[in-house]
């Protein structure tokens, strides 16, 4: 009886656009310092990226602690009873109520501005105020600024060294396309005295 012997599956070569052989061409050397720059890029692009639009985000955040400064004011109703009471976005209960306080001018202002739910007329709560005496949320601090600052830099980044892998991906399939042309170009060329050969 005839011995069947299996079929060995071809053996996948590591780097071999990097290794001197007769069927690397010239493109394939290109392609691969292609990968290997474009890797190199969104990597270093992303990382610089994140870490400026971290820095600028910290920088910002900053910028409006110094801009803006708590005061005391006295609810002006019972945030029960008021006409508009929606939870804030934080998911922290909070709800917003008519409060009143003095400008730096001197002057009595009257708004609305976040507080506890069980809050009473009459009863002392902390706003923010900007230099002109107008209310502002509270400027983010702890571990909700870092938070801010490392999503900043975490999307940036990521987007940053995506959109480079992209840009790469991109011309490498530009070089691909262009070497299926050449090959059906020389195909053309090989395929009429082939075909003699293969009828003769």
């Amino acid at each position: 009886m005839a011995r069947t012997h299996g079929t060995t599956p071809p053996r996948r070569v590591r780097l071999w656009r990097w290794r001197r052989n007769p069927l690397r061409r010239r493109s394939d050397l290109v392609e691969a310092w292609l990968l290997l720059a474009t890797l190199v890029l969104a990597l270093l692009g992303g990382a610089f990226a994140g870490l400026a639009a971290a820095g600028g985000v910290d920088a910002a955040l900053g910028d409006r602690r110094e801009r803006s400064r708590p005061v005391r004011a006295v609810l002006v109703e019972n945030a029960r009873d008021a006409t508009s009471a929606p939870v804030t976005e934080d998911g922290n209960g909070g709800v917003w109520a008519k409060v009143r306080w003095t400008a730096p001018d001197g002057n009595t202002r009257t708004g609305r501005a976040e507080v506890e739910p069980g809050s009473r007329a009459g009863a002392e709560v902390t706003v923010w105020n900007d230099a002109a005496g107008r209310l502002v949320s509270a400027p983010p601090e702890g571990a909700e600024a870092g938070f801010q600052i490392v999503m900043a830099g975490s999307t940036v980044g990521i987007g940053t060294g995506g959109l480079i892998l992209l840009g790469g991906w991109l011309v490498q399939s530009r070089l691909r396309w262009r070497r299926l042309a050449e090959w059906e170009a020389e195909w053309r060329q090989v395929e009429p005295s082939w075909r003699k050969r293969m009828i003769g």
